[in-house]
């Protein structure tokens, strides 16, 4: 059975991760790439399944871990009566093919190891053909697919597992390491696994020394941004939404889905969070990611991309996987990859501007592409659409959606006017006035004094605080006041934030599901734009006491069971508390990052119309 979520780590090449158990165990590994097949899924099913665990065979050690400083190596101690020894496990970030490291060091006296690998790949489903080398090392095929394994301990065959037992002393090492390759390439060369430590400890030292973020938030900021950096895959820049599938947002219920691909809606924070802590590189490869994904036909822009850009994206269900917990279905791809969801040409023209406002791109660049996507924002606007939570009950008139419309038609004014770009200005201001009014008319309820989900609703979603972080309105203005008094009202629980009402929206699903980790933090923002920055640093800090031990955050939180559900580790979350944190650190606001102040000048001025007028 599978631990709990936040008894994982995670360690990665920036190509692909795996999750390390507090238990020593291996749980999920996808080779080569973060999308492909997983060949260790006992995280959604059982051992049998594959996993590789490598753990201190005394049934009373204690057990602790950490990353070692400012680095994806995870180190996890194992206490013993008889002596203490060090697991440290990483991937080498700078090799052709995918490695998993693994290393036994003693510290203290003697203590006992056992080792069991099970390789199965497709998803825990095929068992591999495993041969010995004759340099030793073990040689596991299935298909397309293998796996090279040396270790300095002797192994053996036993039902279809790989199994071992060691002792280490006092400054003993055992090594191990797992090499991927396609089947029908040449075999990779045997090597060292301990001469690969120091150059990826260089590798994740020198790239955190660039952070500039200061104060005391630092620390927990610059693992977020580590683990981002193990999220992102370096060939392309893209960012996963998160490394697993089918971690479910309700224990036992159907709400499991496939984040291991790319969402434009991220697109925006993630510019945020890599410039604000001083990752113009980063932010530039995922700047480029992004114009390439959505080049072409703007009918055909997709709210996800796999990790290449790929977009077709088909879901189906692997039945052999009893799910994690007993929450099934397990889902592979993700069929929400063709809805239409406006907010994401929002987000697509907010990214865009940041990135000209930080300078990653000659000034003209794309610029052509956002000609083409808003004429085509133009004509679908006021459509309905399957808005910013996905829900697989059928287009609404979605405020946030629209919201973001107005979004994409002011950074495309800011773009030209800032930049000296030409366009239709005089026709998109008009639109994008239309908008405002048709948002403040249609998607606000004066019986609640808030804005609603969605046009003639009675209930709020959590997307309505990013209104005036999205400068739509500033934070004062008192429609936005009322709407984060009436999610505060309705939506909060222990504290925090869900997305929704799970219970009276009809999204196509049962209802229920954990805190939305992310909106929390969005509360952290609106409060800071409201002058509520007692209450945005209590809730912030809150939420920081809900990383697991080695700092990492999943999609949401049960307050129930009071423990981490949804995918893991999950970049929204992580993005959320980066950009939150760089708020509360500069005293800033977030819509002094999202536009120019002229343009929150603007804002203020029709909210004071507003407000006279009532």
């Amino acid at each position: 059975m599978a631990l709990p979520i936040e008894d994982y780590a995670l360690i990665g090449d920036c190509e692909t991760a795996a999750l390390v158990g507090l238990d020593g165990s291996i749980d999920w590994l996808c080779l080569p790439r973060f999308d492909s097949e997983a060949c260790f899924a006992a995280l959604l099913g059982d051992e049998n399944n594959g996993r590789w665990q490598i753990a201190a065979t005394c049934p009373k050690a204690k057990v602790t871990r950490r990353y070692r400083p400012d680095t994806l190596i995870l180190e996890t101690r194992f206490e013993t009566e008889s002596g203490t020894a060090t697991l440290i496990d990483f991937m080498y970030p700078c090799e052709k093919h995918p490695n998993v490291i693994r290393l036994v060091v003693g510290e203290e006296g003697t203590v006992e190891f056992g080792i069991e690998l099970i390789v199965r790949f497709g998803y825990g489903e095929a068992v591999p053909w495993v041969t010995t080398m004759p340099d030793g090392r073990l040689r596991l095929i299935a298909g397309p697919s293998r796996i090279v394994l040396q270790s300095s301990v002797e192994l053996r065959g036993e039902n279809m597992k790989t199994k071992g037992s060691f002792s280490v002393k006092k400054g003993q090492t055992e090594s191990f390491a797992l090499t991927y390759t396609e089947s029908w390439i040449a075999e990779p060369v045997e090597f060292k696994p301990e001469s690969l430590i120091k150059g990826t400890e260089k590798f994740w030292t020198d790239w955190t020394s660039k952070c500039t973020i200061k104060g005391p938030y630092a620390d927990i900021v610059k693992r977020s941004l580590i683990t981002l950096k193990a999220m992102t895959y370096e060939p392309t820049g893209g960012v996963v939404a998160a490394t697993t599938t089918s971690l479910p947002e309700q224990f036992g219920g159907p709400r499991n889905w496939d984040y291991r691909y790319c969402w434009v809606r991220d697109a925006t924070l993630t510019l945020l969070a890599l410039m604000n802590t001083g990752y113009y590189d980063e932010a530039r490869s995922w700047r480029d990611w992004l114009l390439r994904a959505v080049a072409g036909s703007p009918k055909q822009m997709q709210i996800m991309y796999g990790i290449a850009g790929e977009r077709r994206l088909y879901e189906v269900e692997l039945p052999w996987l009893k799910g994690y917990e007993n929450s099934t279905p397990v889902r592979i791809g993700n069929a929400a990859h063709h809805q239409v969801q406006l907010d994401v040409y929002g987000e697509m023209m907010d990214a865009v501007h940041q990135a000209r406002k930080g300078g990653l791109a000659p000034l003209q660049s794309g610029w052509d592409l956002q000609l083409e996507i808003i004429e085509q924002l133009e004509d679908m606007w006021h459509q309905p659409d399957d808005g910013i939570w996905e829900v697989r009950s059928g287009p609404e008139q979605f405020v946030y959606s629209k919201v973001m419309a107005w979004v994409a038609f002011d950074r495309t004014i800011r773009s030209a006017e800032r930049f000296k770009l030409k366009g239709p200005l005089a026709r998109w201001r008009k639109t994008r006035q239309a908008i405002h009014d048709q948002v403040c008319e249609e998607g606000f309820n004066e019986d609640l004094n808030s804005f609603v989900r969605s046009y003639g609703a009675t209930e709020v979603d959590a997307s309505l605080l990013l209104i005036p972080a999205m400068g739509f309105l500033p934070g004062t203005d008192p429609r936005v006041v009322g709407t984060v008094a009436q999610i505060e009202k309705t939506l909060m629980k222990d504290g925090l934030v869900q997305r929704y009402d799970t219970t009276k929206a009809d999204d196509g699903l049962p209802p229920g599901e954990g805190m939305f980790l992310a909106c929390s933090f969005w509360l952290v923002d609106a409060y800071l734009m409201m002058d509520r920055e007692k209450d945005a640093v209590a809730l912030f800090e809150r939420l920081l006491g809900l990383c697991n031990d080695v700092g990492l955050l999943s999609e949401e939180y049960d307050t129930a069971t009071k423990r981490l559900c949804g995918n893991f580790p999950q970049a929204f979350s992580h993005l959320a508390l980066v950009n939150s944190a760089c708020n509360l650190g500069r005293n800033g606001r977030p819509v002094e990052q999202r536009c120019d102040k002229e343009n929150l000048t603007a804002t203020k001025k029709t909210a004071a119309k507003a407000e006279a007028a009532q």
